[in-house]
């Protein structure tokens, strides 16, 4: 059975030209809807996140953004369908325990910092506002996962001009054949 795609984006969710929601209309990938987008909170997002994951009939590969990998990362830890993800595609992580995002996102502090229990690719960028390259590879160490660096890319949103992101699909992909 094919894994099933669900597309998890962060704090204030991914507008229309962000790749992720570009890769819902064109591959119609399952978009991980939450309550609240705009005041995250942990117990709420893990919650949701297992929700779809346990009525998914098929495997499921995780692409996340931004706080959705902090959410990966903490839902991995906790949940008891973990097992029926085959990877994930972490992109831009939130550091989250930066002060300008720690003082609206105090919920999801500490960083969840346990290798993950499935296959992960984490890409990164050089110049991201919200998480320094050097802290992007700390979590990929400690992740297990892939390091990926994708150079100066901003947060690598639609802001990043990346449009469809083929190179990223192309990851994630692989992810999909394993």
């Amino acid at each position: 059975m094919s894994p099933q795609v669900l597309i998890l984006p962060g704090w204030q969710g991914s507008g229309p030209e962000h790749w992720q929601m570009r890769w819902v209309a064109a591959h119609g990938y399952a978009l991980v809807e939450q309550s609240d987008w705009m005041r995250p909170l942990r117990g709420d997002w893990l919650t949701r996140l297992d929700e779809v994951v346990g009525d998914s009939p098929a495997p499921v590969v995780l692409a996340a953004h931004s706080l959705g990998c902090i959410q990966v990362a903490a839902w991995a830890r906790v949940s008891r369908h973990v097992g029926k993800v085959q990877g994930a595609l972490l992109v831009a992580p939130g550091d989250v325990e930066q002060p300008q995002l720690m003082s609206v996102l105090h919920s999801w502090t500490p960083i969840e910092r346990q290798r993950l229990p499935f296959k992960a690719v984490l890409v990164g960028s050089e110049n991201d506002p919200y998480c320094s390259l050097e802290r992007a590879q700390g979590l990929a160490q400690d992740w297990g996962a892939q390091w990926v660096n994708l150079g100066a890319c901003g947060h690598i949103n639609a802001e990043s001009g990346l449009g469809d992101w083929p190179a990223g699909h192309a990851l994630l992909q692989t992810m999909m054949k394993e």
